[in-house]
């Protein structure tokens, strides 16, 4: 139905964007690629996936046509969900996730919450000869936005479904490893972990 939103951040976390487009604020789930691509912009354009459910309308929104095209290809796989393919594009770039699937690496889709054996076995077998490198043009170079607070990160880890226990301690754990950690490389991190 949608194919794309341009409009003004009004609200930006890890996990979701409130987009105001003429006067109507989108809330579009985001992958942490996506807040990486667009943190410090005020006007961003998105490309969207519109989800309809008995009980819910949803919007994901991606920075590039790429990661949304692997987005749609990873829905298209028995056992594969929104919420799952999100977290497999927050856990690992798009191109990792390409290379994961076109090499047949199923233990670095296993390293995913949420993905067992079965399921990235699954990702491999349908979508191994299906999801190509994106040219050139496609690949999009995206700047950090370094922000060490780990009660944001924290709150994105509780909109992804974590215990906030079992997170809180993974980000305790990170930040005495490394604390100038930014808030992406903290999540991207803490999903290895958890």
């Amino acid at each position: 139905m949608y194919a794309y939103l341009t409009g003004k951040i009004t609200e930006l976390t890890p996990a979701y964007v409130i987009l105001d487009v003429n006067g109507i604020g989108y809330h579009i789930q985001i992958t942490l690629n996506t807040f990486e691509a667009i943190s410090g912009k005020e006007h961003i354009k998105l490309y969207v996936h519109h989800v309809v459910r008995d009980d819910a309308y949803l919007l994901f929104g991606f920075a590039d046509q790429h990661e949304r095209a692997v987005f749609l290809q990873l829905i298209t796989v028995p056992g594969v969900g929104n919420a799952t393919a999100r977290m497999i594009l927050s856990s690992m770039t798009t191109m990792e996730t390409i290379e994961a699937i076109s090499s047949s690496d199923v233990a670095m889709l296993q390293r995913v919450k949420g993905i067992g054996a079965k399921t990235a076995q699954r990702i491999v077998v349908d979508l191994r000869d299906k999801i190509g490198w994106p040219s050139d043009k496609d690949i999009q170079k995206s700047g950090l936005s370094y922000n060490t607070s780990k009660q944001e990160a924290l709150s994105a880890l509780l909109v992804l479904g974590f215990n906030r226990v079992t997170a809180d301690k993974a980000l305790t754990q990170l930040l005495q490893q490394d604390a100038a950690l930014s808030v992406e490389k903290l999540l991207k991190e803490a999903l290895k972990v958890l």
